[in-house]
């Protein structure tokens, strides 16, 4: 499908001239400036400020979203604060942002307690970035290493101390290993990055990884630790034998990765191979049409899948306080998964596009979203 300009394609309502306050959703505090209505040569275009929190791991992404709409829609505004998944799930509950960045889909609690702020139906998650995590290591000297879901487990329970284990040798003929301790690092926060990885390990590796999957990382465990996608990587950066998990996009310079085995193959990671995991996941039980949350399938055996992959959602309203609110919400959401602004990801972060039929899904969930009465 060839991209095109968001102005040209997204579906924006009208903005009534003159000033119009910006308010959270299900708030009267307002988070932003006056919304109005601009003419430009593509039609009408929205004006404001957006509030988000959310998913660390997206960052790249974001800031591409961001210069992109504010592009094609001079005087609109996104400001999002990279605090971690947790916090930007409870920000949209809460009503302290209007949207949220998670990589992991409102829980069913968390979906119950959104309709305090969001409206009778409470919020819905639109998938807007798929990434693979990646497995980074720093090893003097390995570049890349070939690992199955027991010996992950392993190294991030602290069951495998040395580079040089035999559990990992066995893996990795003709690889030289050093040495060297292993120092698993983990997030601090409340992390998406961490539910899908925990979860990948909970269900490829049960015997090893007892744990639930979660967004905290378990207390019981030893290890460094650190805040955020850039904090992990900079600690293993900065540290001889430290190895953690973190979107592929952050991970460059002298780290490793790890290939995952799927099957009886190693998948190398990839945007491509996330993209493909995600094809094999199905709709979330019991949620509405307009909810596009997806439970992926971390076992899968399909040829050339990356199962350590996460789907980054935007957590909306489906009922926002203004008309202004809701219009720039859906402008903003429109031009994300939209042709021209999941390549605009693509290319900034090594993220998969959406497939068109998941892109289709994102697009009629985003045209639900509406204003009080």
């Amino acid at each position: 499908m060839k991209a095109t300009r968001f102005g040209r394609n997204a579906a924006i309502a009208v903005i009534a001239a003159g000033a119009l306050a910006l308010t959270a959703c299900g708030s009267d505090n307002a988070t932003g400036t006056a919304a109005g209505t601009q003419p430009a040569a593509s039609g009408m275009k929205v004006t404001g400020t957006l509030t988000g929190i959310g998913a660390s791991s997206t960052g790249a992404a974001m800031d591409a979203w961001k210069a992109g709409f504010a592009s094609a829609n001079q005087g609109a505004t996104v400001q999002y604060s990279p605090d971690g998944s947790g916090a930007g799930r409870k920000a949209i509950i809460d009503g302290s942002a209007q949207f949220a960045g998670s990589d992991a889909y409102l829980k069913d609690e968390e979906l119950e307690s959104s309709k305090a702020k969001c409206g009778p139906e409470g919020a819905i998650n639109i998938p807007v970035y798929i990434s693979p995590i990646a497995v980074a290591f720093n090893v003097p000297g390995v570049t890349d290493l070939k690992l199955d879901a027991a010996t992950v487990a392993k190294i991030f329970r602290g069951e495998i101390a040395n580079w040089n284990d035999p559990a990992i040798a066995a893996l990795n003929a003709g690889v030289t290993l050093p040495d060297l301790k292993v120092t698993p690092v983990n997030r601090s926060d409340d992390s998406g990055t961490t539910t899908n990885f925990t979860d990948y390990l909970a269900a490829a590796a049960p015997e090893v990884w007892t744990d639930k999957a979660a967004g905290v990382w378990p207390a019981t465990l030893k290890g460094e630790n650190a805040k955020g996608t850039s904090g992990v990587v900079k600690t293993v950066t900065d540290t001889p034998g430290a190895v953690t998990y973190a979107d592929d996009s952050a991970v460059s310079g002298k780290l490793g990765t790890a290939s995952i085995k799927v099957g009886e193959d190693f998948v190398k990671i990839s945007a491509d191979a996330a993209s493909k995991a995600v094809e094999a996941g199905k709709p979330v039980d019991g949620r509405a049409a307009n909810d596009v949350a997806i439970k992926l399938d971390r076992k899968t055996t399909v040829s050339g899948a990356y199962p350590v992959v996460l789907v980054s959602y935007h957590v909306v309203c489906t009922t926002y306080e203004t008309k202004a609110v809701a219009d720039l919400v859906k402008a903003f959401e429109s031009y994300v998964v939209s042709d021209e602004g999941q390549k605009t990801a693509a290319d900034a972060a090594k993220s998969a596009p959406l497939s068109k039929t998941l892109q289709d899904k994102a697009k009629a969930a985003i045209e639900t979203i509406k204003a009080k009465a």
